[in-house]
């Protein structure tokens, strides 16, 4: 109410009429409008599902001509830009529910009595999801389709510092009017708004897919340490981060339910063997809220695309705020092991990828025996190494202080889109040289929903997840080839783990990438039998298997095994 009256004392002070005076003020007096929630607080937070209900008030000080009253729940989205003459603001309304009121309860004749209070009763319930209509736009993915129609949270009014900045504000209302009529012109007599806060409920996306292109983010990085800037080289430290889960909040935003754990991989290369570790002196984290807003749709996620692209009709912002996080407490150091040797494989079968081949990992004799001296380096053979890489996995805990900040979930609506990103620290000392290492990895946010459900809303009975084996009738689920008749015997059955027989089966059949050796490896190793045929004379040999050609299996006469 203080707003409106700041608005009309600034109008009537530019108007060229003069004010009304007292006298009028009594023959015109000003009625009485409210909304009056039930079960409501300054405070209060609603989430998806959420009944909002009350009372419209109404007393007027005469009588009053009306033809309708408008009861609506309003979704609004800002943004606003500094213009050279006049700013550029852009309201984008995503949410709009007309409470309906039946003829009987207006009054007969449509007149508003004078000192005479009307109760109109409204209760909306918080979607979940917005409609398809929400949202229209054109060149949108599915993907960003899917975000579109989603509810947006409250954003730029919480108590606590939501990082948000004034040109970008989602709000919603309870707004009531009272119309009037007159041939094509609608006149709203009275009419009062009343905001309320909403921090809907939001599922674990999955990782994101972040290439080098992703300019926001830094998964990996490596560098040389180095006592000082003209001494020799220590050694090589790459760090590389895995994606922490959501943080997942209570309903209200006030208290952390889940909290993320973020995980760094360090990998030390030494240029001389008798070189230790670097050893971890401490570990920072600070958080990161990114807020993107626009004067026209968004097209794609602003996070995962460049956002400030060069000649562009519309216009566009961006804002962050970084919150640090409590420190991260190092009881002990982190354990430093070296990469577990091969063992030897009895066929010339590799199971990785070609594209990920190590030299040293391909040497397929025993430990023990000796490599074998060859010309020409292959695939089967193994590279001597004066160094050994250790790696060493920090865990850090990723708390956000809800007391000092209001952390909204992570969304992407038409004209605003917030995220987080995770800023992590690693300070080492080397020789003892400082250095630091740092990351950004991306962090989402997400609510969780009511505990309780519904009244009179049923709660669906979800089968148990955890074992793929529940999604399948007892008629069909094997154990070891035998089908099993189902019952709590079986129950139990289907849930042990694999025997030793099923192990080696899986063993046996899993994929295996061909590798190829050459004459004197062959030969040597037994398989110059079937491997290379003879060619006539005064030709080389040829391979006469190729990848994708038949093979002896696994066992058979043809096959040459080692024997140890």
């Amino acid at each position: 109410m203080g707003s409106s009256w700041i608005a009309s004392s600034a109008a009537s002070t530019m108007s060229p009429f003069p004010a009304p005076t007292n006298a009028q003020r009594k023959a015109y007096p000003k009625s009485d409008i409210n909304l009056v929630f039930k079960d409501h607080y300054s405070s209060k937070v609603y989430t998806s599902l959420s009944p909002v209900a009350g009372d419209l008030v109404i007393t007027t000080k005469r009588d009053v001509r009306f033809d309708s009253i408008q009861i609506l729940l309003l979704g609004h989205s800002r943004t606003s830009f500094d213009g050279m003459a006049t700013p550029h603001e852009i309201t984008h309304t995503f949410l709009k529910m007309v409470m309906p009121i039946s003829e009987s309860a207006y009054p007969v004749p449509r007149v508003l009595e004078a000192d005479r209070t009307y109760k109109i009763p409204f209760n909306f319930v918080i979607p979940s999801q917005l409609t398809i209509n929400a949202c229209n736009h054109a060149g949108l993915s599915a993907a960003m389709q899917d975000h579109h129609v989603r509810l947006p949270p409250t954003l730029g009014t919480w108590d606590r510092d939501d990082m948000a900045p004034r040109m970008a504000q989602v709000e919603y209302s309870i707004k009531a009017r009272v119309i009037r009529e007159d041939g094509d012109v609608r006149t709203r007599i009275m009419e009062v708004i009343e905001p309320i806060r909403v921090m809907p409920t939001s599922a674990e996306e999955p990782p994101l897919n972040v290439t080098s292109k992703d300019q926001l983010y830094r998964m990996t990085k490596t560098k040389t340490l180095r006592k000082n800037l003209l001494a020799t080289k220590i050694g090589s430290l790459t760090a590389e981060a895995l994606q922490p889960g959501p943080a997942v909040l209570s309903p209200d935003g006030r208290r952390v339910m889940s909290h993320p754990m973020a995980r760094i991989k360090l990998a030390f290369t030494p240029e001389s063997q008798r070189t230790l570790p670097p050893t971890i002196t401490s570990v920072t984290a600070k958080v990161t809220a990114h807020t993107y807003f626009s004067s026209a749709p968004i097209s794609s996620f602003p996070n995962l695309s460049e956002w400030n692209t060069p000649y562009l009709l519309d216009r566009r912002g961006q804002f962050f705020m970084s919150t640090t996080l409590p420190p991260v407490t190092l009881s002990e150091q982190p354990a430093w092991t070296s990469a577990s040797s091969l063992t030897r494989r009895d066929s010339g079968y590799s199971s990785c990828n070609s594209s990920n081949l190590d030299i040293s990992d391909l040497h397929l004799s025993s430990p023990g025996s000796p490599k074998p001296q060859q010309s020409t380096p292959t695939a089967s053979s193994s590279t001597t190494s004066t160094t050994t890489t250790t790696t060493a996995l920090i865990n850090i805990p990723l708390s956000l202080p809800t007391s000092k900040k209001t952390f909204v979930p992570t969304f992407h609506s038409c004209i605003i889109s917030r995220v987080y990103t995770a800023h992590l620290t690693v300070n080492l000392s080397a020789r003892g040289s400082a250095n630091t290492i740092s990351l950004i990895v991306p962090l989402q946010v997400a609510v969780d929903g009511p505990t309780a459900p519904l009244t009179g809303s049923p709660t669906p009975a979800t089968p148990p997840m955890s074992n793929p084996r529940h999604s399948l009738p007892p008629t069909e689920r094997r154990v070891s080839g035998e089908e099993v008749q189902g019952g709590d015997e079986n129950e139990e059955a289907a849930d042990r783990p694999p025997s030793f027989e099923e192990i080696a089966a899986d063993e046996h059949l899993r994929p295996r990438l061909l590798l190829v050796p050459d004459e004197s490896t062959a030969v040597r190793e037994g398989r110059g039998d079937w491997m290379f045929a003879s060619s006539s004379a005064g030709q080389s040999q040829q391979p006469a298997a190729q990848v994708g050609e038949e093979l002896p299996g696994y066992g058979e006469s043809g096959w040459g095994r080692r024997t140890v």
